[in-house]
């Protein structure tokens, strides 16, 4: 009869927990039952060890002597047991006030309003009730601590990948700006004409950018400590990426431009060709610049995502019309390249990729890669 009133937790658990431990994701177990089965389960799911354990009680969480004061201290609790509504709103408030992000997770009515309060309610979306679900954030259709670890996951890689498509499409639109404006200041030809930068922009932002977001991030995302709440999705690094991507694009454009006129010897519509060239290619290649500092330089995850090697191959495909097709090169002012600007175009547009990429060993080799999006402070 005792061994059948057994209800051992998933075999996922553990591994999830470690998962989160690893993440820097403080896990503390809350519960109804006696202290002593609490610490039991949160051993076996490698909370910590049970002669360790720091289990505190609802009582105790609510003595008003100060001597219980280090016992109340619920930053350094593992496991709370016999807690009731009250004393978890208690808990979760004086965890909020030390500046924790909370995820509470709960299935019965009693937990509704701590679900609410929580920065994130995770309801049990099989056994959980009606109440749970609706005062909660989220609802964990499968019942597993599990999916909530791969949805952290999935959550920082998405803020990733939204970084990503925001300095790649930045970067880029800051090189046409400074070539253009630098072409002008200098009272030079321009080597970009407006419908040529409106078809390079519905080209090359859309499809690259796309992909991007859509990459699945590298395997050591779960092995940093959380970002801060207040991070901004372009801080400091960010954009100072942006501006020094942004000026290798421009300088490879203006290089190329001013070598097609001058030491080719090609009219200002043949230059302008090599310059809309350069651009398109080198923003191309640029993608690639936007993989992770620790990652390696062929196996990572821009290399791995082939939606980008997909929109690569589009886009090629969009250039090659406008360049070769009659009525859309002569809308665009474009013609064929001959093989000595050929050679110029791909110079030009390796060179933002070239330079990217030592600057992105240099980081893994000299610098803190790891800066940037993610911060010690756990939650």
């Amino acid at each position: 009869g005792l061994v059948g009133l057994v209800d051992p937790p998933r075999e996922d658990v553990a591994d999830a927990v470690a998962e989160c431990l690893a993440a820097g994701i403080r896990v503390v177990m809350v519960t109804g039952d006696h202290p002593e089965t609490a610490r039991n389960i949160a051993a076996s799911v490698g909370i910590g060890r049970a002669e360790e354990l720091r289990v505190v009680t609802g009582q105790e969480l609510e003595a008003p002597s100060d001597d219980d004061a280090g016992r109340r201290d619920a930053s350094s609790a593992d496991v709370f047991a016999r807690l009731d509504p009250a004393q978890k709103l208690q808990l979760i408030d004086g965890l909020q006030a030390r500046g924790q992000v909370l995820a509470m997770t709960g299935d019965g009515v009693n937990d509704a309003p701590a679900l609410k309060k929580a920065d994130i309610g995770i309801a049990m979306g099989e056994r959980g009730t009606e109440v749970a679900r609706e005062a909660a954030d989220m609802v964990l259709l499968d019942d597993a601590f599990s999916t909530i670890v791969e949805a952290v996951r999935n959550g920082r890689i998405i803020f990733r990948n939204v970084r990503k498509f925001i300095v790649y499409l930045l970067s880029g639109n800051v090189g046409e700006i400074l070539a253009v404006g630098a072409a002008s200041v200098a009272g030079a030809p321009l080597p970009l004409l407006p419908l040529q930068i409106l078809y390079l922009n519905l080209v090359n932002d859309v499809f690259p950018a796309l992909a991007l977001g859509l990459g699945r991030g590298e395997g050591h995302v779960m092995a940093e400590p959380p970002r801060d709440p207040d991070e901004a999705i372009l801080e400091t690094e960010q954009w100072t990426a942006v501006g020094g991507y942004g000026v290798l694009i421009a300088v490879a454009i203006l290089a190329s431009f001013l070598y097609a006129l001058h030491g080719l010897d090609l009219d200002t519509g043949e230059a302008v060709t090599t310059a809309f060239l350069v651009l398109s290619g080198g923003r191309l290649l640029h993608v690639f610049n936007m993989r992770d500092a620790r990652s390696r330089l062929l196996s990572n995850e821009v290399t791995r995502n082939p939606h980008v090697w997909a929109a690569i191959g589009l886009c090629i495909g969009l250039l090659a019309l406008a360049v070769y097709v009659d009525p859309l090169a002569a809308v665009l002012s474009l013609a064929p390249p001959s093989g000595a600007q050929w050679l110029v175009i791909a110079a030009g547009s390796a060179a933002p990729l070239v330079v990217g990429q030592l600057y992105l060993a240099l980081r893994k080799a000299f610098g803190d890669p790891s800066r940037g999006g993610y911060r010690s402070t756990p939650s």
